[in-house]
């Protein structure tokens, strides 16, 4: 006898799926919070930079990554989107590996 809140299932394609998904989406969203972070260190160094020169470019190379940073992440999503929109995989938004295993009507997956 089980408990009622216990799966007796192994983990399976579903679940490997969930914990890919959760990673990624855990990884960008710290990644973007991470780069906000650094933009707002950033803009406080400058703030703090007492007019020397070099704390003042040391402060505006780090605003400059860190800009870089976000729109590589933004460009990064831009790039997926067009990619499952042209070649209509749209298991690759959402990491669907059962979608992606059923590409032009055969299923490649066991």
């Amino acid at each position: 006898m089980t408990p009622a809140n216990v799966v007796s299932d192994a983990a399976g394609l579903t679940q490997l799926e969930a914990l890919f998904g959760r990673i990624i989406n855990l990884s960008v969203a710290a990644a973007f919070v991470a780069l906000v972070m650094v933009l707002v260190w950033a803009g406080i160094r400058y703030l703090t930079s007492g007019g020397d020169a070099k704390a003042i470019q040391s402060a505006s190379m780090t605003v400059t990554w860190a800009l870089l940073g976000i729109l590589f992440l933004v460009i990064a999503w831009l790039v997926l989107q067009l990619v499952a929109a042209f070649t209509g995989l749209e298991g690759l938004k959402t990491f669907d590996i059962k979608t992606l295993c059923n590409v032009g009507g055969t299923n490649w997956c066991p």
